[in-house]
This record gives C-alpha cells, structure tokens and sequence, in this order.
C-alpha cells in the first residue's frame, strides 16, 4: 500500500513539474511516466515503513493525511534525485520529513491512525507492596 498516488503529486507539485523530473525520453518533456513516479513513491513508502513499524502495525488500517504529505515530499525529493540542491525547498521539505518520522519512531508524535488508543494495563494504577518499618516516630522517641 502506498501512501500517496501520481494524482497527489500533481496536486500538490503540479503536472509540468513532474513531466519535467519524468520524461526522459521526450525533449521537451511531454508526459508523465508513471513507471518513474511509481518507483519514487514505492521507496518514499518503503522509508516511511521503515520508521512507522517501530511503533505502529503495518498496513494501517486508515491514512492520515499527514503521511501522504510527507510520502510526496520524499517522493519529489527522490525524482530529483542528485540534482536537488542541498539549500531547496525540496530538500528542505525532505529533511523536515524525515525529522518528522525519526519523531513517529521514537514516540514523540502520534499517527491518527484511525484505531482506538487501549486502554492502560491494570487499570494505570501503580501497585507495591514492602514490609513494615522497623523504625517509626514512636519507635525511636526518646532518642
């Protein structure tokens, strides 16, 4: 299952751009590839999998919003590929999405995943037990 689909590319990258960063073939870039943007989607899929295991079952049962963002923004990053510059809005928003999944991985953002939170285990109440004091205010008064 991927997390984001050619149409949200064009959506949010526009048609031109990705016939540019596509065809390879057509000078000037005439269409979309698919083949390309399937590749880039499938690995942008792949990296976020990787992150989001940590903490969540695969697949998930509803995609927020949220990952098909940030599956076109890595996505657009690998289209580019070595022709990104380092100081663009495009690595910028790759590095912003990454930072976002490291933050997934280790539990300091939450995925609406569409599921119900469960509840505690024993009911979110801590339990101890130790034996009686030895020494009490009364024990030692005097001293």
């Amino acid at each position: 299952m991927s997390y984001a689909v050619k149409q949200d590319l064009i959506d949010r990258f526009g048609e031109k751009e990705l016939r540019e960063l596509t065809d390879r073939v057509n000078r000037p870039p005439t269409t979309i590839d698919d083949t390309v943007v399937g590749r880039a989607v499938n690995d942008a899929t792949a990296l976020i999998d990787g992150y989001i295991a940590k903490k969540y079952s695969l697949p998930l049962a509803t995609v927020p919003e949220i990952l098909v963002k940030t599956a076109a923004d890595i996505a657009r990053y690998y289209l580019h590929g070595k022709a990104a510059d380092k100081d663009s809005p495009v690595t910028a928003a790759y590095n912003q999405a990454v930072a976002w999944l490291k933050d997934v991985a280790k539990g300091l953002v939450e995925l609406d995943d569409g599921g119900e939170a469960p509840e505690p285990a024993g009911g979110g109440a801590i339990k101890t037990s130790a034996p009686n004091r030895v020494f009490t205010r009364d024990s030692l008064k005097g001293f």
